[in-house]
């Protein structure tokens, strides 16, 4: 089964994803620490048609056999990321990696594209959102700074992410909107699990 979770910044995208994954012992593959490797692979002068990543049990991300998920977090890569984002050819190339991922056995995919790109065809696609003010209380909590301006990041964030020619962030029309505003975790991860077992009975049926 391939489960797509889509939304923009801090809207609970992996938290759920990771959790969701651990409940029903599928892959937990994080596109966005997959474009920070790929990011890294600039940095280190890997050539595109070079870099191989994968995705290890618990998310973890490797790239070209290295295991560089302690090293993606990293504030060095924020630029850099930024830039392979919005790069076609990049982002050509982790499409073609994800969908060889989730070609492998079941999954748990989260990012900006993939129900509408990445996995067309999942079998369930959650569109995860909150009110930016919610999603900028949530990073001010885990982070700390200026809250005005955490929320003025996160809006210029999504107007970015909306309106890129490339893959924008956009629900997919058979997505299950899921509004986290005013949940905690676990009350998303149990919503999610209900929808997931529901999607599985229409499944056998």
């Amino acid at each position: 089964m391939r489960i797509a979770i889509d939304g923009p910044a801090a809207a609970g995208k992996t938290t759920l994803a990771r959790s969701l994954a651990e409940a029903l012992g599928f892959l937990f593959v994080p596109t966005g620490a997959m474009y920070r490797a790929a990011a890294l692979a600039r940095g280190r002068g890997i050539p595109l048609e070079a870099m191989e990543i994968s995705v290890r049990p618990g998310g973890r991300v490797v790239l070209c056999g290295q295991d560089v998920t302690d090293v993606l977090s990293s504030p060095d890569l924020d630029e850099l990321s930024s830039q392979v984002a919005v790069d076609s050819r990049v982002r050509r190339r982790l499409v073609e990696i994800q969908r060889h991922i989730a070609a492998e056995g079941n999954v748990v995919m989260e990012g900006r594209d993939i129900g509408t790109v990445v996995l067309p065809n999942a079998e369930l696609k959650i569109f995860l959102w909150a009110t930016e003010e919610e999603r900028a209380r949530r990073r001010h909590a885990e982070q700390g700074g200026d809250y005005q301006e955490i929320l003025a990041a996160i809006r210029r964030r999504d107007e970015r992410d909306s309106t890129r020619p490339d893959s924008p962030l956009r629900e997919a029309a058979d997505a299950v909107v899921v509004d986290t505003t005013g949940k905690s975790p676990a009350e998303v991860l149990a919503a999610v699990v209900r929808l997931v077992e529901g999607r599985r009975a229409r499944l056998a049926r």
